[in-house]
Parts: C-alpha cells; sequence; structure tokens
C-alpha cells in the first residue's frame, strides 16, 4: 500500500540480505552520480564505521552537521532533521532506515524523520537490510538466532518510488569479511562462526529476493487492475489445477506441483468449484485431503461458486494472472457425449493464452450415463417447448401412417409419452402445452367423427379429459422433482462450502482476515468487510471495520451490495453484486462464525490481561513452598550464634567467639542475599524494576563479581580482551547477572577445574560467556532451568530456591539483552549473556544494527 503524497519528495530504497552487501556503497555512489548531473546533494546522515573504501565516497558531498544529544550522562550524535529542513536539498542521503532515535526528539524512528523530508518535496535515498523488516524479524530471528531490536513497518519500504536490491553470494561476503572490509580484525572469527554462516547468508539472500519479488509482483497486479489488462502475462508461473473431490485429485495436484516447480518461484493454486446444479462425484472428506496435500506442496487452496464450471475456473485462473490450469481428463462415459461438449472441451475452448494441460489417470471414462433430471432454467424451458412443437406434428404424422391398425388407445400412450419427454426437458408449462396441443390433435385426427373438433362418443370425450388431466399430473410431478434434484443440488453445494469452513475451525484458522478472504472467493465479490457499531449517542451510529479482504474497503454498512448480520453490533459487508436469498443464508454462516471469532479473540485479550494475576498467584504460591526452609536456616543459625554468645552460662573462647559470629554473618548474608533476589524478582513480575543503564567496561563488572563471591572468588578465570567496546548496562544489574551465573557454575565446577568468563563482540552487541566443566543440561531441560523455585534433579532446597538463574535471565531482558545456555566443547555448559554494545559520538546508538557498504 503507496502512502499518498501531495507533490511530496520520491524514496529510493537500498536493501541489502545482510550486513556488509554495500547499501550504503551504493548509495553514496547514488548521491556522488546526481552531484555530477547538478543535482542539489547533501549528506543528512549516514555510518561508514570506519571502512575506508565507503568513507571515500563522503568525499565531494555536503555532509549537515549531526545534533548531538545527551541521553543517560552520555553523548550521542543523530539526523539534524530542523537543520536539514531548513537546508532544504533536492536529495538527501539518509542511512539507516531502521535506526531507533535517541529519546528527546520528535520523532522516535528514522523513517519518521524521513517522512517529514518526503512531505517537505525532498527526495530521500536511504538503505535497511531485510532482517530489519517488521513482518519476517522473527524468522530472521530464527534462521540466525540473533533478535533484531530494531525494526521499520513493510508499508514503509514498499511506498518507495524505488527499491533496489543489492546483492551478493555469501561466499562473497564472507571473504569480503576475511579480508578485513567489513569488521574489524578481532571480530572476524566471531562474525564469521555465527551469524555470517554460510547457510544463514543464504537464507536471509533468499529472503530479499522473494520479498521484493512479491514487492514487484504486487506492482504489477496494481498496473494490471489500473489499465483494465485481462490477458494473462507471463511474467511468473502460476499453475491452478482443478479438483472435484474425486479419486484423480493427488495425480492431478502432484502433477500440477511439478509443472511449478519447473520454474523458478512458481505459485501453484488449487480451486474446486461448488456448482449450484451439483457436481458428480464430489466428497468433502477427500477434498480435504487433497486441501492438505496441496498445502504440504507449499499450494494455496481456494473454493468458489459457480453454475458455469468452465466459466468458474477461466475467470478464477485470470483473477490470479495464471500461466497454466490444469484439468483432469473426463470421467463421463462415450455415451456421455451425446449431452453436449465435457468441461474440458468447454474451457480449452474459452481458455485464450492460458496453457491446459489435460492429465489422464485411472478414473477416464468410468462416469455412469447421465440421469435424465429436470431443470428450471430458460435455456431448458425454451428446448421444451422446442420440442413439443416438432414432436407433436411428427407424432400425428406417425400415427396418421398406422391407419386403422392403430386405435384410439394407443393413440393417446403416443401422446402420454410425448407429454413425459417434453416433461423432462422443459418442465411443466411445456408439458401443459404439449398435453393441450396433443389432446386437440388427437380429438381433431383421430377421434371421430375426423376431421372435426367434435366428439360423437362419450367414452372418448371421458378418455381426452383423463388424458389432459394424466398428463398434467405428470408434468406436475416431473417438474417438482426437478425442482427437488435442484434444491438438492445446491444445498450439496452449500455443504461443501460449510464444510471447508468447519475444516478451516478445526485446523485452527481463526484470522478474520483469512476468513473474509475465503467469503469473497466462494461468492465472487469484490471485498468483504466485517464491521462493529459504535453508538455515541441515541441519534448517531457509527461503524468502525475490524477486518476486511479485497478492494475497495466499506466505510459504512450502506456502502456495500449485502449486509448480513453476524449479531446486533456486527455486520458482514460485501460488495460485487447482490445476493440471493438462499446465498444469503449461507453467508450468514460466515457472519456468524466471524462474529465468534471477534469474541474469542476479545476473550483471549482478557485471559491474557488475566495471566500476569494467575502467574503472580502461581509465583505466590511456589514462594510459600519453598522460601519456608530457606528463611529458617540462615535465621536459625543466625539466632543460634547469637544466643550462644549472649548465654552467661558458658565461658567462650576468643576463637569461639569469633567462629560464633563468622556464622551469624555468613547466615545473615544468605538471608540478604535471598531477600534482596526474592524483591527483585517481584519487581520483575511486577514490570516496576527500576533500570538506569549507562557505557560502561565490562572490567568494571569483574571485580564486583568477584568480591561479592567471596573466597569462591579465586578460582574463577577470568580473560577478558581488552579490545571489547564498552557496553550499555545498568552497573547494579549487570554485576547481579553474572554473578548470580558464575555462583551457578562454581556449583557444578569441578573442584581442579574453576569457571571460566570470558567476552567477545559481534556487530552491536557484546557477549559475556561463563564457562564451566560441570556435567552439562539436557537440550529439553535448558529452559525449565530458568524458571524460579526449583532446581533440576534437587530433592532439597539446602543451597537456596533456584532464583538465580531465572534472576538473571529477567535482569539481562530488562537491559535489552538475553541469557541462554550452549554446550561447552569437550563438556560442560556455557552461559551467555548478551548485551547491547554502547554508543559514543563515532558508533551507532544502543541497538542500532550495522547497515554498511563495500570496501
Amino acid at each position: 500500500m503507496r502512502h499518498h503524497r501531495v507533490r511530496g519528495g520520491q524514496l529510493r530504497v537500498y536493501l541489502g540480505a545482510a550486513p556488509g552487501v554495500g547499501k550504503t556503497y551504493k548509495m553514496l555512489g547514488e548521491g556522488q552520480r546526481r552531484l555530477a548531473r547538478g543535482t542539489d546533494v547533501v549528506i543528512g546522515f549516514v555510518e561508514t564505521h570506519g571502512r575506508e573504501h565507503t568513507a571515500a565516497m563522503v568525499e565531494g558531498l555536503e555532509l549537515v552537521p549531526r545534533r548531538i544529544v545527551d541521553y543517560r550522562g552520555a553523548s550521542f550524535t543523530e539526523l539534524d532533521l530542523d537543520a536539514l529542513l531548513a537546508r532544504r536539498p533536492e536529495v538527501a542521503l539518509v542511512d539507516e532506515l531502521a535506526h531507533t532515535n535517541v529519546p528527546g526528539g520528535r520523532n522516535e524512528k528514522r523513517w519518521q524523520d524521513i517522512e517529514e523530508l518526503l512531505a517537505a518535496g525532498i527526495d530521500v535515498i536511504s538503505a535497511v537490510n531485510i532482517q530489519h523488516l517488521e513482518s519476517i524479524n522473527d524468522v530472521v530471528e530464527k534462521i540466525t538466532g540473533v533478535p533484531q531490536q530494531e525494526t521499520v513497518p513493510d508499508r514503509v519500504v514498499r511506498a518507495a518510488d524505488q527499491i533496489e536490491l543489492v546483492d551478493m553470494t555469501p561466499e562473497a561476503l564472507r571473504r569480503r569479511m576475511a579480508h578485513g572490509n567489513v569488521y574489524a580484525a578481532d571480530k572476524i572469527d566471531a562474525a564469521l562462526g555465527n551469524y555470517f554462516r554460510v547457510g544463514n547468508l543464504s537464507a536471509l539472500r533468499e529472503l530479499a529476493l522473494l520479498w521484493l519479488a512479491d514487492r514487484v509482483d504486487a506492482g504489477l497486479q496494481q498496473y494490471r487492475a489500473q489499465h483494465d489488462i485481462d490477458s494473462t502475462w507471463e511474467a511468473r508461473e502460476r499453475v491452478v489445477v482443478a479438483l472435484t473431490g474425486g479419486a484423480e485429485g493427488e495425480t492431478l495436484i502432484r502433477r500440477a506441483a511439478r509443472i511449478a516447480a519447473r520454474s523458478s518461484g512458481g505459485d501453484l493454486l488449487a480451486v474446486h468449484v461448488a456448482r449450484s446444479d451439483g457436481l458428480t462425484g464430489a466428497d468433502p472428506k477427500r477434498l480435504a485431503e487433497q486441501r492438505n496435500l496441496v498445502e504440504s506442496l507449499g499450494g494455496t487452496y481456494h473454493q468458489v461458486v459457480g453454475d458455469d464450471v468452465p466459466l468458474a475456473l477461466l475467470t478464477f485462473a485470470r483473477a490470479e494472472n495464471a500461466t497454466q490450469l490444469v484439468l483432469g481428463g473426463s470421467r463421463r462415459s462415450r455415451l456421455s457425449a451425446i449431452t453436449g461438449p465435457g468441461i474440458g472441451s468447454s474451457t480449452i475452448r474459452d481458455s485464450g493464452d492460458i496453457d491446459v494441460h489435460i492429465v489422464t489417470h485411472s478414473q477416464m471414462g468410468r462416469g455412469r450415463l447421465p440421469r435424465l433430471r429436470g431443470s428450471l432454467s430458460r435455456r431448458r424451458k425454451v428446448q421444451g417447448f422446442v420440442l413439443s412443437v416438432l414432436l407433436q406434428p411428427i407424432l400425428a404424422l406417425a400415427l396418421d401412417l398406422g391407419g386403422d391398425r392403430i386405435n384410439l388407445t394407443s393413440d393417446v400412450l403416443a401422446f402420454l409419452l410425448a407429454v413425459v419427454v417434453v416433461a423432462l426437458v422443459g418442465g411443466l408449462w411445456p408439458a401443459l402445452v404439449t398435453a393441450v396441443g396433443g389432446s386437440l390433435v388427437i380429438n381433431y385426427f383421430f377421434t371421430p367423427p375426423t376431421k372435426t373438433f367434435t366428439i360423437a362418443e362419450v367414452n372418448n370425450a371421458l378418455a381426452l379429459a383423463i388424458f389432459v388431466l394424466v398428463a398434467a399430473l405428470v408434468s406436475s410431478v416431473v417438474d417438482r422433482a426437478a425442482r427437488r434434484t435442484r434444491q438438492a443440488a445446491r444445498a450439496a453445494a452449500e455443504s461443501e462450502t460449510l464444510a471447508t469452513l468447519a475444516g478451516s475451525v478445526l485446523r485452527g484458522e481463526t484470522a478474520l482476515p483469512a476468513l473474509l478472504e475465503r467469503v469473497r472467493e466462494a461468492f465472487g465479490m469484490t471485498s468483504a468487510c466485517l464491521m462493529e457499531r459504535v453508538d455515541d449517542d441515541e441519534l448517531t451510529e457509527i461503524w468502525r471495520p475490524i477486518a476486511s479482504a479485497g478492494t475497495p474497503t466499506c466505510r459504512r454498512p450502506e456502502d456495500g451490495d449485502a449486509e448480513i448480520p453476524g449479531r446486533d453490533d456486527l455486520v458482514l459487508v460485501l460488495q460485487g453484486r447482490q445476493l440471493a436469498a438462499d446465498e444469503r443464508r449461507l453467508v450468514g454462516a460466515f457472519a456468524a462464525h466471524a462474529a465468534a471469532l471477534v469474541d474469542r479473540a476479545r476473550l483471549s485479550e482478557a485471559a491474557a490481561e488475566a495471566k500476569p494475576l494467575a502467574e503472580a498467584d502461581k509465583l505466590r504460591t511456589a514462594l510459600l513452598r519453598a522460601v519456608g526452609h530457606d528463611l529458617r536456616s540462615p535465621l536459625a543459625s543466625a539466632k543460634a550464634s547469637v544466643t550462644s554468645l549472649r548465654s552467661d552460662d558458658v565461658e567462650w573462647t576468643e576463637s569461639e567467639r569469633s567462629e560464633l559470629l563468622e556464622t551469624a554473618d555468613e547466615s545473615l548474608d544468605r538471608l540478604s542475599r535471598l531477600v534482596d533476589n526474592l524483591l527483585d524478582l517481584s519487581r520483575l513480575q511486577a514490570g516496576v524494576l527500576p533500570v538506569f543503564t549507562r557505557p560502561m567496561a565490562l572490567d568494571e563488572v569483574i571485580p564486583g563479581v568477584l568480591a561479592e563471591l567471596g573466597d569462591d572468588g579465586a578460582r574463577v578465570v577470568v580473560d577478558i580482551p581488552h579490545t571489547l567496546p564498552l557496553i550499555e548496562a545498568d552497573p547494579a544489574l549487570i554485576e547481579r547477572v553474572v554473578a548470580n551465573l558464575v555462583a551457578n557454575a562454581l556449583r557444578y565446577s569441578p573442584p581442579d577445574r574453576g569457571p571460566l568468563v570470558t567476552g567477545s563482540s559481534l556487530g552491536d552487541t557484546v557477549e559475556i560467556r561463563v564457562i564451566d566443566r560441570g556435567p552439562g543440561i539436557p537440550r529439553e531441560d535448558r529452559d525449565r532451568v530458568f524458571a524460579p523455585f526449583q532446581r533440576l534433579g534437587d530433592t532439597d532446597n539446602t543451597v537456596g530456591v533456584g532464583l538465580g538463574l531465572a534472576l538473571a535471565r529477567g535482569l539481562a531482558e530488562a537491559m535489552q539483552g538475553s541469557v541462554q545456555p550452549e554446550d561447552t566443547p569437550g563438556g560442560g555448559l556455557t552461559m551467555v549473556v548478551s548485551v547491547p554494545a554502547a554508543t559514543t559520538a563515532d558508533v551507532p546508538v544502543p541497538g542500532a544494527r550495522e547497515r554498511e557498504g563495500p570496501k
């Protein structure tokens, strides 16, 4: 969706798959080219990250000075938006599109600054990495294991007038890093072994290519819609496979999937047409199985309603810009060919530029001769009247040639047969016309006296009267049967649609947009919108859309062609055409389900709000169970020591007195640490723990940690590189985090091999590793160790209530960091504390991700 800008500037974005592919370098190169053409170009903000080749591209370009911001005792530099607006260049180069501004400015994000520049009529060139797009941020974290703190909404990047992909193979990027063109020498090994693995880079590259391909495809579809282009443009192979619910469905799906796989980026779409006059062989259970198969092969399943199956298939295919359509060979027998061309032949005839594949299968030619069924359509009625007009003179001529050998009874029965045949073809009214016309023909030609409408004998008059009555009754019965057949077929089509709805519920598809898209597709609408009534007063009704599918989106129920109430305050609004009465009943089921989804979502929100209360109750219960012994033990030890010292019955020596005092002191220290942990954990649970971060060196943390550990601190080996950047952390909290992890490592380390504390940096993150050579933790139990008030395999709480790791992770996350366990090579456990690197006047703001150019 594009932003609507009135005479605004244009945005150009360089999109990269990973840091180091050359986005900033390309951005500066474009600035140099425009400057050479005489365009007024300035640099609003650029990050060279100390890279020689990128810095060289800055030369010759005017640089707007950065704004210096003081925050929590440190100075940072930011884009000076006011100065750039006052300078008002033609083009501004603004790097780091997803950057988070230091608090204190008027915009939280840099992309918001860029929107102000665009609104002022200034063209902007910027750069961003694929991992910072909001829609795939979680996918990137699963691939790389590195959470991205800064994101930019997809709509901002999609709204760009130009998006250029800066691409590079993983091998080339790793060679660039190995040559020192991306990171400093001390960061290269860690980067190549973690974020910049070949698999990670390949996955990020594929994400960037697919995201950009979808954006290009959306632009193509918009262009086709604006210019009313209905013909297929084969920009991407889209294969549609038609499913009937027959046994041949799996064969067709796999064949269509192979066709789609031959083209890189090909799409597979399966469609089932629920006919209003029924579809022979449709099996809801089998359709559900085939839908699962389609989705497992990476395709999508769709269902539409249409009386004319070939027309419905081709309409759907053209709407999806499909290039190929896969159909199964006809199951009709050879005798069925006399009833007209099959679906395959009709589809091929009208397919135009869509390639149609007829796939053979084992069910071909095994269908039965179609049952003669009544139809109330206009076409069938016309056919009935034509048959009546032709059949009566032919039958009269044939009976007249029979002469005296055929009596009146045979004549009546012959015309009665004609009435039945016409009734089967055209229904009630053509049959009644045939009955009346037949009675007149019999009276005139075959009832004495002939050649006159006079009837001499009473029995002949009675016979003709009975003939007309029987013909009328037979016609009525046949017509009624035809109506019931049509209604049953319609009910079957509705049940298939409802079965699909029920299947989506059972599969957990609860997203309102997905449900509305299913309604829009099934009933051939242009848009579907669920609206909720908000009453401001008794005289005014205000409606607000909750979810929608298709375009345009309704703003009021009156904007639509059909309004289906889901309940008193919810209405499903459809645009595209008027609904028939039976269709409204079916859409009502979807509307009711949509209302149920809204209620379920709100109940889920209420449950989510209540969850913290339940967790708090659970925490209090666990606390009462777990701390009884832990509070009593140090209290009892301290109490016994103090009571002994105050006793007048015993004469204590100086060494005994010192030992008792030491015991009391240790017990009170344990009690103090336990109370501090409990208070901090409760503050974390309540979300009120104060956090005051500032830039600090990791060397400042270690002395406090060792001092807190007392004599056990002598067993800890510390190896912190002096080249590590500063970290952005709360000094007291980061010390508690490391101290708790080291204390846990000491508890499980062998006596002769104490834990190791070391550090490294990767991008804008500093990692502190606490390594022990203990028994380690099984992978399936790694999340459990961070739960408070328990310890894996422990049967008592003599060494604490198990708060250390839970508190360490909670404190780290409060500082925008994390704590993750890893296996120690050779045996043991490594706890990795990741905290943001601090920023100075020459490096990005905390949490910023690098967006750099090539070397």
